[in-house]
Formats: structure tokens, sequence, C-alpha cells
């Protein structure tokens, strides 16, 4: 049975927990879908929108779409001068800390986390994923201790991948998940 049909009798779920064995450090945009609106219903970010913020909301989407496109130098331009017009939006923040990490610079993306975490105070969807992309960093760095705290907190904002993540960092599911991952090397 080929590896694509295998897949696709999966549900999401099961698909997230084999791409978190076998990539456990890869931080993808499904992150963000990742937050279970049954958990919090109420995970809604709230900003009160003006002509600054529409404004830097316009260019933090150019970064984005810029990012994508691996243009990451005239991105991380885009994000610089979305916040130049509206510093406080701790979604800028986040999505420039992913831009950073693309670039290798994970010193300067978890700075960025932190500003975006502690400027998120109405903004609990931004604050669970920038929880989830520190967390992933601090896991990289062998900081497991920080990490749990970060996804530990995202979990209870209703994040799947940051639920995921606690299991795996749990030494005996490791041992289980290393057991599970030398079962499906012996099956290719």
């Amino acid at each position: 049975m080929s590896q694509a049909l295998t897949r696709d009798c999966l549900s999401a779920h099961d698909q997230q927990v084999l791409d978190s064995i076998f990539s456990p450090l890869e931080l993808t945009s499904s992150v963000a879908q990742a937050i279970d609106p049954g958990a919090n219903a109420e995970l809604v970010d709230i900003e009160i929108v003006n002509a600054a913020v529409h404004e830097s909301k316009s260019l933090e989407v150019s970064a984005i779409r810029l990012t994508e496109d691996g243009k990451l130098s005239e991105a991380l331009q885009a994000f610089e001068e979305a916040l130049n017009v509206a510093p406080l939006r701790a979604s800028v923040y986040n999505n420039r800390a992913q831009l950073l990490r693309l670039a290798g610079r994970d010193e300067e993306a978890l700075c960025d986390l932190n500003k975006a975490i502690e400027l998120c105070t109405q903004q609990p969807r931004t604050k669970c994923t920038a929880l989830c992309q520190r967390g992933v960093l601090y896991r990289k760095q062998n900081n497991l201790d920080e990490a749990r705290k970060d996804f530990e907190e995202a979990a209870k904002l209703g994040s799947s991948f940051a639920k995921a993540q606690l299991v795996e960092i749990n030494p005996f599911a490791a041992l289980c998940n290393q057991m599970l991952r030398q079962a499906f090397d012996q099956l290719k």
C-alpha cells in the first residue's frame, strides 16, 4: 500500500500525530488551525481597528505573502513598516518571528515572540500561536522546561498542537514514539 494512500485513510488528528513524530520540531501554519474551537469557543482576538491598524494589517498580509514566496528580505521590510505604523500589534511580532525562524535567526524570533506574548492581552488566539512557536524554539534549544510551560499554557487555550507536543516531551511518551518510529521504519 502506498504511503499517500495510507495517509489518506487517517484522521486529521492521526496525521498530525504522525507528522509530529517524524518531524517533531517542525511548526507549520497548521498550528493556527490546530486550536480546538470547541475547547474555548470564546477564543477570539479583539483589536480596535483604526486607520493605523488597518494599514498595518495590510502590510502584514503583504509581508506574509512575500515570506511564502521566499522573498525574506522584502518581507522583513514589510513587517518593519507594519510595526512602524502600529507598534503594539502582537500578530505582527508573531508573524515576523516565523520569518526570522525561517531565516535561521532564532534568538531574534524569541525576542519577537516574547513581545507578542506580552502584548496579547486581548488576543488569545495570537497568544496561543506565539506560545506554540516559542515552545518549538525552546524545544529546539533543548530547553524542555520552558517548552513545557509554553505548551501547557497554549493547551489551556485549546491548541491540539500544544497538547501533542506535551505528549512528545513526556519521557514515557518519547520512548513510545521511538518504538513507533522504529516500527514504521521497518514497514517501509
